[in-house]
């Protein structure tokens, strides 16, 4: 059985690592590259880096701190924000990304899945999907584009079935109306998600504590987890969900 993973997420706003609620009323959080150096340290599986106002500013990914946080991690590195084309995706590959999150760009161009996916295997490409609540899809949610601000038309569940079938080799599922709150991730859109997919499943979005992790894990199917702010403000540490995640029978890393 594989592990279940535990990532610690940097949103990165002008260099910084911020943190706020549906991805507004920003706090900063620190040094991406030291917090990079620090969660490898302490037991985080993968670190996930996204610049979040990259897309909006209409700009590549800041290369620079980029390669300076992949210099600073030991554990694999997943790269998203400001990436619209192959070009962009070896770029970052090429500053120390192991993996390339890519959003608003893969709606717009569905090809560029399958472009990359072709190019530099399907493990190398994550498909992030920004989820907000919409009665009028049939999943019952929808996909949003540019960090929750801009609504698609498109169903949740149909396109990360496109998504996977053009080379997506995981999916990144945020749901924008539990981002920041500590309340607990969407079990229901997880679930949906987890179900409809042959790939694994980053549960984001709501992480408040431990039993967060381990329910959207036993209960909706996800194959990772993802967290900023417990992590950032010290609420909750890595090991401390790792070994709450083992007291309930999940398989993870080592978590000493």
């Amino acid at each position: 059985m594989l592990s279940t993973r535990v990532i610690a997420c940097l949103d990165v706003h002008n260099g910084r690592t911020v943190k706020g609620i549906n991805f507004i009323n920003l706090q900063d959080a620190g040094d991406p590259a030291e917090q990079a150096s620090l969660y490898s340290k302490v037991g985080a599986d993968e670190i996930c880096f996204l610049d979040i106002s990259a897309t909006n500013e209409k700009r590549r990914a800041m290369f620079n701190v980029i390669s300076k946080t992949a210099e600073s991690c030991f554990v694999p590195l997943t790269v998203g924000g400001g990436v619209n084309n192959v070009s962009d995706f070896r770029d970052l590959l090429n500053c120390g990304a192991d993996k390339i999150s890519i959003n608003s760009a893969a709606v717009y161009n569905p090809n560029l899945i399958q472009q990359t996916s072709d190019k530099f295997g399907n493990q190398c490409v994550v498909l992030a999907v920004d989820a907000i609540d919409n009665i009028n899809m049939v999943s019952g949610y929808e996909v949003t584009t540019h960090g929750g601000r801009n609504k698609t038309d498109i169903d949740v569940i149909d396109w990360v079935k496109k998504g996977v079938k053009h080379g997506a080799g995981e999916i990144l599922l945020t749901s924008m109306s539990a981002d920041g709150t500590k309340k607990g991730y969407n079990l229901n859109l997880t679930k949906l998600v987890s179900e409809n997919v042959s790939v694994p499943v980053i549960a984001s979005g709501g992480a408040g504590h431990p039993q967060d992790m381990v329910d959207v894990v036993l209960k909706a199917g996800a194959s990772a987890v993802l967290a900023a702010s417990i992590f950032h403000f010290g609420i909750h540490s890595i090991s401390s969900v790792k070994k709450e995640m083992e007291k309930n029978g999940i398989n993870i890393r080592d978590c000493d």
